[in-house]
């Protein structure tokens, strides 16, 4: 499984404006080892980000992509569906029962959702509000976007473990326009789960998060 450390910074010194400018991202380390097993198209460059405070988990997202492709339909989470997005999905343990997931498109729209085994959807559920904050950038050659969760949040979905992990799964969907004229997506993943058909909801497309001194 692979493991991402998440380094502490001093409390309230960290804020979020969508870019990713704040120098304390200097401290994160950033990966950007995500692929797509099942597509043969090589993927645009992905960074992602992380650090924490002991009171928020900040998370940032780096997508270079000059061909974005967003459903502006309305504010719908069908809409966030329809359109590129990256994505978080958080769970307390292998059998997914339940976990959680935000998917975010690049004007910083959310679809966020309960899951369960099998597939099992509860789209009423929402991140409580005031414990989540997203905010997003969009240039001609890349967007990002950052999003700040609360500690208490993760700790009453009971998402942190008793050794300050956290597993987590870190994915990217990528629309193309076909011959048709319809728009497919490339699903882009940070840990590659092994499946013959892209699955992002199953037990082994997650990694972990480590918590520093949490």
């Amino acid at each position: 499984m692979k493991t991402y450390k998440v380094h502490k910074v001093n409390v309230n010194t960290m804020s979020i404006n969508g870019r990713g400018d704040h120098p304390l991202w200097n401290r994160a380390h950033m990966i950007n080892d995500f692929s797509s097993p099942w597509h043969f198209e090589s993927v645009g460059d992905i960074e992602f980000r992380a650090i924490h405070d002991g009171e928020t988990l900040f998370l940032f997202y780096k997508v270079h992509d000059s061909q974005l492709h967003i459903d502006s339909t309305d504010n719908s989470k069908k809409s966030v569906d329809n359109s590129d997005r990256v994505e978080l999905f958080l769970r307390s343990d292998e059998h997914l029962n339940p976990y959680y997931c935000l998917e975010i498109d690049p004007l910083a729209r959310v679809q966020d959702f309960m899951a369960r085994p099998q597939r099992q959807f509860d789209f009423s559920w929402n991140w409580p509000k005031d414990d989540i904050a997203i905010k997003s950038f969009i240039t001609e050659t890349y967007f990002c976007v950052e999003v700040a969760l609360s500690m208490n949040s993760l700790k009453q979905l009971e998402l942190i473990q008793s050794d300050g992990s956290i597993q987590a799964g870190i994915y990217r969907a990528k629309y193309n326009q076909q011959q048709n004229g319809q728009f497919e997506p490339t699903w882009i993943t940070w840990v590659d789960p092994q499946t013959d058909t892209p699955e992002f909801h199953t037990a082994s497309s997650f990694g972990t998060f480590l918590l520093e001194d949490f």
